[in-house]
């Protein structure tokens, strides 16, 4: 059995075998499948075909403003070239850890922290095509870098807090002013046209007063135009006054007095002796 397996080796689909021969590596990659070795005299390198992912540690660098942050990102690369990954560098995964770890300091200290905060896409590509660059000659290709997370020190989160605070103050008076000036601009508007028509302005006091009148109010003020009273006044003037004429024969003198039927008892005289 173990000398089966010391001559016999099966290869998964994922996975090729670099081999050695006398400590001279082959021409080719071998596998998939089952292939066939010489103890003490082949000797085989299996290489992980997958895309792997390697996690870069929590790095403290300083932005381009001074700011020291916290940075920790994902790394996710394949071998395309098994031959090159195993005699090209000494442990590729430990090299490609290390090269996306000095990157990333580098490029994020030519960011500020806003547009690192803003921009993160255009980072994560930086550090991609950075990184891509130095591992290509280790046939190992970067897939994808994506910044993780991005720690900032608890007085700037305070200091942020603040500002966006004050930034949404600032757009709520900025959208009630303009809110108010439309407004007005649509007041004025009304407001000359009902003075242009003096129906639509009573229609208006009468709408306003149906409306209040709804409501849980027991007094209600009702205004009168003062030309309606001046009418009035007019109609008092113009009329003729009749003088009372009572009856001297009778009991009862009925006069008018101001148009209004009005009756007296009236006592006839008596004699004294």
């Amino acid at each position: 059995m173990v000398l089966a397996r010391s001559v016999f080796a099966v290869i998964p689909e994922y996975q090729r075998a670099v081999v050695f021969r006398f400590g001279r590596v082959q021409s080719e990659p071998r596998g998939p499948g089952f292939m066939f070795r010489l103890p003490w005299i082949n000797k085989i390198v299996r290489v992980n075909l997958r895309v792997e992912v390697v996690d870069i540690p929590s790095q403290s660098v300083i932005t381009k403003d001074n700011v020291t942050i916290a940075v920790d990102a994902v790394v996710y690369f394949q071998v395309v070239d098994p031959i090159r990954a195993i005699i090209g560098v000494d442990n590729f995964r430990f090299a490609s850890q290390r090269i996306a770890m000095t990157s990333l300091r580098s490029i994020i200290g030519r960011y500020e922290l806003d547009s690192l905060l803003a921009h993160r896409e255009d980072v994560n590509s930086e550090l991609r095509s950075t990184i891509a660059r130095s591992t290509a000659e280790w046939g190992v290709e970067v897939r994808q870098v994506e910044i993780r997370d991005v720690t900032l020190p608890p007085e700037l989160l305070r200091a942020m807090a603040r500002q966006a605070e004050a930034e949404r103050e600032r757009r709520a008076k900025i959208i009630a002013a303009t809110g108010e000036l439309q407004a007005s601009a649509e007041l004025s508007e009304a407001a000359d046209k009902m003075a242009a028509s003096p129906g639509a302005m009573q229609l208006r006091t009468l709408q306003t007063l149906a409306e209040v009148a709804t409501g849980k109010s027991s007094t209600l003020i009702f205004p009168i135009p003062i030309e309606l009273l001046s009418m009035f006044k007019q109609g008092e003037s113009t009329k003729p006054a009749k003088a009372p004429e009572p009856e001297t024969s009778g009991k009862a003198a009925v006069w008018e007095l101001d148009g209004l039927p009005a009756q007296a008892e009236l006592s006839a005289p008596t004699e004294l002796e």
